[in-house]
């Protein structure tokens, strides 16, 4: 069986970073707290599947700064995922978010506060990222 490629936004701004609530009805992971992003379709180029999904799941338009981390897993459902996570910036100043119907909210979060709410998945990028800030 194949990896099914995603592609996932690390936004950080001010020294917060942006996290959204999934709708208590996902059938992965239903309300959790994640980092926006998603699967790319098949053939689509990363970082163009990257800015889409952040567009779709935010309103925002982003930039992307460094590649954080990759991994595979597979999903509840059984699908197998190939996961790029990216340092991004979005490209407005304004940090106003216009959530899709896949999230119920959002919230900038101080980076040393994001593993209060962020899913444990994506601690390993908190923590990676902190190693580049100080830096």
């Amino acid at each position: 069986m194949d990896f099914r490629l995603a592609a996932k936004s690390f936004i950080v701004k001010d020294n917060s970073l942006l996290i959204l609530k999934r709708i208590a009805s996902d059938v992965q992971k239903p309300g959790i707290w994640e980092i926006p992003g998603g699967r790319l379709e098949p053939g689509e180029d990363p970082a163009a599947g990257l800015k889409r999904e952040t567009k779709e799941e935010t309103g925002l338009d982003i930039e992307f700064l460094d590649k954080l981390n990759e991994r595979n897993f597979t999903r509840d459902d059984c699908q197998r995922i190939r996961m790029m996570i990216f340092l991004c910036k979005a490209l407005s100043s304004s940090s106003k978010v216009k959530l899709s119907n896949e999230h119920t909210a959002y919230e900038w979060i101080p980076l040393s506060r994001a593993k209060e709410k962020l899913t444990e998945f994506f601690h390993e990028e908190v923590d990676i990222f902190a190693k580049i800030d100080k830096n």
